[in-house]
């Protein structure tokens, strides 16, 4: 693996002394914010992470390099890169072989989280399985990945343009647990609760840590969705949210929008039709969420 994994020395060295690591996606960085937001953003999120006694492990793919914590001229390099590819599964070995520069979503994080034994990852929100994908087979690879990789993804749900209810269908089959934190109903990314109910409810960090253990040392393979609901100062009105996502949507099927491209789509309709309430919804959903992780994370090292 040496070849094509690189950690930050701060990553190193945590690894060494056994301290809590928290991993962070990149595709956020490279595709979901503007320069210079982008960069404020990631610096935030890793800063939060350090303010609760972890390191962060920013991941992404520099020349063809998988690098397991960035320095600051590489964040900055990541942030301001044109022609950045998205990296999931499908998409390692033709950025690996020829050295280009890769954001990992989230399954391609979970790939290399659980490669380099980091158990602790904090996103916005996972994919899922999209509306409509009884036609289109739109599925999200996260949560294949969430099926086979052991690592716990702190989140605030699934992206609210997807199918909510099915989604936690498709992770039942694939035997994901999906924990709400402090809450019986599942978050619904913008919005805090949802009218779909969540299976197991825990209420602190250490909790959490506890089931990760349980899972993982009985030889049970895969991940574990905790669910975080957005702060509730931040969170939107679901119903609200709901008429935006469906506008959206009329619009992408007026315009023929199909595949990789609705997602970018949607969320950047949604952010307009909102003013921007929904673009600071998921800011602040993200900085809940490295929080959350980052307790969890040195839960677990206590545990361990």
């Amino acid at each position: 693996m040496n070849k094509y994994i690189v950690y930050s020395k701060e990553v190193e060295q945590a690894i060494k002394e056994n301290k809590p690591i928290v991993a962070l996606e990149s595709t956020i960085i490279s595709h979901g914010l503007p320069y210079p937001q982008n960069l404020e953003m990631a610096r935030k999120v890793e800063g939060i992470i350090k303010e609760e006694n972890a390191v962060p492990a920013t991941i992404a793919i520099i020349d063809g390099v998988i690098k397991v914590g960035l320095t600051e001229s590489e964040l900055i390099q990541l942030a301001t890169a044109k022609d950045v590819y998205k990296v999931g599964k499908k998409d390692f070995s033709y950025v690996l072989s020829q050295k280009k520069m890769g954001a990992t979503t989230v399954s391609g994080t979970m790939i290399v989280a659980e490669k380099a034994k980091i158990e602790v990852f904090a996103t916005g929100g996972i994919g899922g399985v999209h509306r409509g994908a009884q036609e289109t087979f739109d599925i999200s690879r996260d949560l294949e990945e969430l099926g086979e990789a052991n690592v716990c993804v702190v989140c605030a749900g699934a992206k609210a343009i997807l199918d909510l209810a099915l989604t936690l269908e498709y992770l039942e089959t694939k035997g994901v647990e999906v924990i709400g934190y402090q809450t019986n109903k599942l978050p619904a990314f913008y919005t805090e609760t949802s009218n779909l109910n969540i299976n197991y409810r825990l209420d602190t960090p250490e909790d959490i840590a506890k089931l990760l253990m349980a899972k993982w040392r009985f030889g049970l393979k895969g991940g574990v969705v905790v669910a975080n609901p957005i702060p509730s100062e931040a969170s939107l009105d679901f119903d609200e949210i709901e008429e935006q996502i469906q506008n959206a949507l009329a619009e992408a099927k007026e315009k023929a929008i199909s595949g990789k491209d609705v997602t970018p789509f949607l969320l950047e309709t949604i952010k307009n039709k909102t003013k921007g309430k929904s673009l600071q919804a998921n800011l602040e959903l993200v900085y809940n969420n490295a929080r959350l992780a980052a307790r969890i994370a040195r839960a677990y090292k206590n545990l361990s």
